[in-house]
């Protein structure tokens, strides 16, 4: 895709495990995965043409705008849309693009993620942080060109779906699904409800699609991207 200049590795933690893909401009994609992060086959990650991404496949989150935002009650607001554990943690994460914080909680992956962020930091580098999946996918709405922009991740239990129409933001949401036939019927749902026609429009998934899954989906939409 045109707006990708640089080596981009995205590595997102899941109740399976840790998985990765390399999108580079120069070569084909690369895709990985392992149950335990030792397993992990990692690439070189050196050098300042690279953009690391970390993400977290966690449903706990909530995009709230702005001015309805205070740091001291991120609790009591993300407790208004998912059911939280006296346990979970829960942290922010600007969205200056639609002028919004995301609210989550990595909830029971944050254990996989820290030992994610301890197998990748390096003495002397920036500090990394694993952030939700929906934060990436909320960039990656950003980023893509068309007007009616579609952007998804699955894996199961989870979709993470955005929607924009331009500047726009319609949806931003997570669904449980069992598989990938749920995901496909949550997604043409919000579409319906949200009034774009798919037949117009191209889908973009930051997560890898089996030739079967892409195959379904061109039944119904213009174009199938993968970012």
């Amino acid at each position: 895709m045109d707006h990708i200049q640089l080596k981009r590795v995205s590595i997102q933690v899941s109740l399976d495990g840790y998985s990765f893909n390399v999108q580079d401009p120069f070569s084909s994609p690369q895709v990985s995965s392992s149950k335990t992060v030792e397993g992990l086959e990692i690439p070189d990650l050196q050098g300042d043409g690279c953009e690391l991404r970390l993400s977290a496949m966690t449903p706990k989150v909530s995009l709230v705008p702005v001015q309805f935002f205070d740091a001291d009650s991120s609790r009591e607001m993300l407790e208004r849309t998912v059911d939280l554990d006296a346990s979970d943690e829960v942290g922010c994460v600007e969205v200056p693009e639609f002028s919004a914080v995301l609210l989550y909680s990595l909830s029971g992956l944050k254990e996989q993620s820290d030992r994610l962020v301890e197998r990748l930091s390096r003495p002397g580098k920036e500090p990394l942080r694993v952030l939700p999946e929906m934060y990436y996918v909320l960039m990656d709405v950003v980023r893509t060109d068309s007007y009616n922009k579609i952007v998804a991740s699955y894996t199961a239990p989870y979709l993470h779906l955005a929607v924009a129409q331009g500047r726009n933001l319609l949806l931003s949401n997570v669904y449980e699904a069992v598989d990938f036939t749920t995901a496909e019927y949550f997604i043409f749902n919000a579409l319906k409800k949200l009034q774009l026609n798919p037949e117009v429009s191209t889908i973009s998934f930051r997560t890898p699609l089996s030739e079967e899954e892409e195959m379904s989906l061109y039944r119904y939409f213009k174009g199938v991207e993968r970012l």
